[in-house]
């Protein structure tokens, strides 16, 4: 069985780049339809997992830049419902 490591996406004029790491104990080969489908199912799982996480709010971690910015964004899935509290609060 496959577990999920790391998603990033990559999003350019043209197309969305997809970067997945995952571990595998036994899978196939790296041009067969069946690794595609894996890490599709991978992907999509894991993405449906991350927008269910931010339902329950997220906190900015780690900023930089001005104009460019990128912000680092961190949601606690192992308690999601503790860390929407502490945003609400905090928003109050």
């Amino acid at each position: 069985m496959a577990q999920l490591q790391r998603i990033v996406i990559d999003l350019r004029s043209e197309e969305m780049v997809l970067r997945v790491l995952y571990r595998s104990q036994d899978g196939a080969g790296p041009s067969t339809k069946a690794r595609r489908r894996e890490v599709t199912a991978l992907v999509r799982t894991g993405l449906q997992d991350a927008l269910e996480a931010l339902e329950g709010g997220g906190e900015v971690v780690g900023t930089s830049g001005f104009t460019g910015r990128e912000d680092v964004l961190c949601i606690d899935t192992s308690t999601p419902a503790v860390v929407h509290k502490k945003l609400e609060e905090g928003a109050a």
